[in-house]
């Protein structure tokens, strides 16, 4: 059988081994090269299989993008009693497939064309990529088009920030078309989207003991009701000492943190998954469904390389101060647990968070769920003035701080501050003037009737 439009012979390894893959991944039907046999079919062998075998799997996996594992088989097959290689590719679904040390470029990208590999022009390079990208959320159109956003207008009114009427566009909420998208959706007020926090009694999935979903609403305020919810299962541990004492959380509460909104950030929601928030006996998993984005590699992601799955989610989350700067949620984790902490497949990335041992020895406190539930319960009835008034008297004096920089200023959550900050602009003691930056706080109230400072 000679060389045709599926089937490449190759004498013995050479460096052009990529491009040949390449051009068989972007084709239809995928192809298969024989290492060991001749132009015309002759068999020459391969002397050292094993380590031929070797190199090709390191080579494929390693340079060529997007990730192809899963997409080819190395075969090893005896012709005429010598050893040959057999490699069969399959026709990929993320087209255009290139080499990784050119990019997406016409020396990069390759298409099976007769028996000879040929560069794919440009127009074909951004043409197979706009068909890849195409089932984005921006771009996808919203199931409903009756959407209403009043809780994402409340959490931008506490940020001082306004949304008028042409802010779906602003916000990239609209399709080309100019419909809602699904990311609006998303951040609408009602949708079907469920995110859920499970509990199980042991390590395994077998025995539920809580489901709760927190979904169904504006992705904003799904989260913060998850990010709620974690801070209320993170049990902290106290050793009592003299002369200070000793506190340990169950799970570093920044990490957990930063890994809660990446889930829901760069999850992909183009095809109806949901990240997954699980408590075990012995650890907590979150999941992010869709693998990483495009074009990041696992060096990249934990690089802190960032490359958002849903830009317009993104935006909104900067807006509204949930998510600081690009690329700082996974070295923050890393920090803590390093890389073993996370399991990186391609439908998904999922973050593992082994729990701490309570302190040995003695007096150690465990303060449980239910006792910081009450305690929050409690704490939030007894201290709301006190955080009200805290806010109102910083911003007096500092009245251009975001709210970010407020909530350390006066040691308390970023949540925390954005409900009181919300609750105050609501009763018309507190309101933003001006742009989102270079805007000030504008305090509306006499301090020392509030039992401030005179």
């Amino acid at each position: 059988m000679t060389e045709n439009n599926r089937i490449e012979y190759k004498r013995e390894l050479t460096d052009n081994l990529e491009k040949e893959v390449v051009a068989f991944l972007n084709y239809k039907d995928g192809g298969v090269i024989y290492i060991g046999l001749g132009n015309d079919g002759k068999v020459y062998g391969v002397a050292d299989c094993d380590k031929v075998q070797l190199a090709v799997k390191d080579r494929l996996k390693n340079n060529i993008q997007p990730s192809i594992m899963g997409l080819f088989d190395i075969i090893h097959e005896k012709r005429e009693g010598m050893d040959i290689i057999r490699i069969t590719i399959a026709g990929g679904l993320e087209k255009p497939y290139y080499l990784k040390r050119y990019g997406m470029t016409e020396k990069g990208c390759y298409l099976r064309v007769g028996s000879a590999s040929e560069p794919m022009s440009q127009e074909m390079i951004d043409a197979l990529y706009g068909r890849r990208v195409r089932n984005t959320i921006g771009k996808m159109e919203s199931p409903r088009q009756d959407l209403s956003f009043e809780q994402l207008k409340i959490y931008y009114d506490s940020h001082g920030l306004n949304l008028n009427h042409a802010f779906m566009k602003n916000l990239e909420l609209l399709t080309p078309e100019g419909k809602a998208n699904y990311a609006a959706y998303l951040l609408a007020d009602d949708n079907s989207t469920s995110l859920q926090v499970a509990k199980y009694a042991d390590t395994t999935r077998v025995n539920l003991i809580e489901n709760r979903d927190f979904g169904r609403c504006s992705l904003v305020k799904a989260l913060k009701g998850i990010l709620d919810r974690m801070e209320i299962e993170n049990t902290i541990f106290t050793k009592i000492g003299y002369p200070l004492r000793e506190q340990r959380e169950l799970i570093d509460s920044t990490a957990m943190r930063e890994a809660v909104i990446n889930a829901v950030v760069h999850n992909d929601y183009s095809y109806g998954a949901t990240p997954k928030f699980e408590f075990f006996a012995d650890r907590m998993e979150i999941t992010s469904m869709g693998g990483l984005p495009y074009g990041v590699d696992e060096e990249d992601f934990f690089s802190g390389f960032s490359v958002p799955r849903n830009k317009e989610i993104m935006r909104v989350f900067r807006d509204l101060e949930i998510v600081e700067q690009l690329g700082s949620g996974v070295p923050r984790i890393l920090k803590t647990y390093g890389r073993n902490a996370f399991e990186i497949r391609k439908s998904f990335v999922r973050v593992v968070f082994s729990y701490e041992k309570p302190f040995e020895n003695t007096g150690s406190i465990p303060l449980h769920t239910e006792t910081r539930v009450e305690t929050r319960v409690k704490t939030r009835v007894e201290t709301r003035v006190e955080t009200s008034q805290l806010i109102l008297e910083t911003l007096a004096e500092n009245p251009t701080l975001t709210l970010a920089q407020l909530a350390k200023m006066i040691d308390k959550s970023i949540s925390a501050v954005e409900r009181a900050s919300s609750k105050l602009v609501k009763e018309g003691r507190l309101r933003h003037v001006g742009p989102r930056k270079g805007g000030h706080w504008q305090v509306l109230e006499d301090q020392e009737d509030e039992g401030g400072r005179p």
